[in-house]
């Protein structure tokens, strides 16, 4: 049961997270993506976009393998140990899905909500 739960709050965390949720860049992943990017402007004023699409990005991977481990527990009855090979695969996971966002997008499948409206 304690799985579960905690399985379930990673999934919500993820979600959040995820490029899933159209809401999150605003509010969340952006805001991330900025604190991740302050420092290398003290290096660089040109790393600043640099570290802050970089920042993005990692912020959306980690929901999608949040909400991927999350929904697992909450599924699955057995658990197991998290390893190397496991990490490489929810990060190829993860990539695969952010290749599946972007072809929505560029598609027109996925836009923004106001978009739907017009």
């Amino acid at each position: 049961m304690k799985r579960k739960i905690k399985g379930g709050i990673l999934a919500i965390v993820g979600y959040i997270l995820s490029p899933v949720s159209w809401w999150n860049d605003l509010f969340v992943n952006i805001p991330l993506a900025y604190v991740f990017a302050l420092p290398f402007r003290f290096f660089s004023k040109k790393l600043f976009l640099p570290a802050m699409i970089l920042g993005y990005w990692i912020t959306n991977v980690i929901g999608f393998i949040m909400m991927h481990h999350g929904v697992k527990d909450v599924i699955s009855k057995e658990k197991s140990k998290y390893t190397r090979k496991k990490l490489i695969k929810d990060i190829l996971i993860s990539i695969v899905y952010t290749g599946v966002v972007v072809i929505f997008v560029l598609k027109g499948w996925l836009k923004f909500p106001t978009e739907y409206f017009k």
